[in-house]
């Protein structure tokens, strides 16, 4: 693969980056909360770019463009697994005070004392992972994309698993900027009310997008 060839796969991997989607809410979520969690996010989504890239490798993404029922399925376990991650973030969002005594406790830029370490990044970490894993549009960009940049004569999965690399790399970058926005901003403010109606607005929208899929998919074998 040439130099020209990867720069314009990344360009690519950029446009998907910035068409709104599960992950970006997911960051924004996790981010009014603590950056960390933002940034785990991020990382989770690009694990699972990477996952996708070795599923079209071996061929089971093509599987799911041939069976139209394999794909319908996929698309109701996504759509389940959002509308689960959005119900959770409106329960959150409902548990959570609607003020602090003191606002400087709620600082998302800033490390968390009660966190126990790497345990407390595991939840958006997987939760990114799963978003990604779980979104078929993923697979068939790549489906679709990756064998228009595979060279010649060359070891598919090798390919497959570099420009894997790259979308996960573009992706990890974006939404990572995402997450340090976010948590820059609400930094700035430092109000609890504003991250319980960031934390509802998102959860609702991840809710709606979750049960909408579902709806789909399953109106589709009527």
């Amino acid at each position: 693969m040439t130099t020209a060839a990867l720069l314009g796969f990344a360009g690519l991997c950029l446009l998907l980056a910035l068409a709104p989607g599960p992950d970006v809410l997911l960051v924004i979520r996790h981010s009014t909360r603590r950056r960390r969690g933002g940034l785990a996010v991020a990382a989770g989504s690009a694990a699972g770019s990477i996952a996708w890239a070795a599923l079209v490798a071996v061929g089971l993404a093509a599987l799911l463009e041939q069976s139209a029922e394999a794909f319908r399925l996929v698309r109701i376990a996504g759509g389940c697994y959002l509308l689960y991650l959005g119900l959770r973030s409106l329960w959150a969002a409902r548990r959570r005070p609607a003020a602090v005594a003191d606002p400087s406790e709620v600082d998302p830029a800033g490390p968390d004392p009660s966190a126990p370490g790497g345990r407390a990044l595991a939840g958006p970490f997987l939760a990114g992972f799963g978003s990604c894993l779980l979104n078929p549009k993923v697979g068939l960009f790549f489906l679709a994309v990756v064998p228009q940049f595979l060279p010649a004569g060359g070891s598919v999965v090798t390919a497959a698993l570099v420009l894997g690399a790259i979308d996960a790399l573009v992706a990890l970058l974006y939404l990572a900027a995402v997450a340090a926005a976010t948590a820059r901003l609400v930094g700035l403010v430092r109000r609890p009310a504003v991250q319980r109606r960031i934390e509802v607005g998102s959860g609702g929208l991840l809710a709606l997008l979750g049960a909408g899929t579902v709806v789909e998919a399953a109106a589709a074998k009527a």
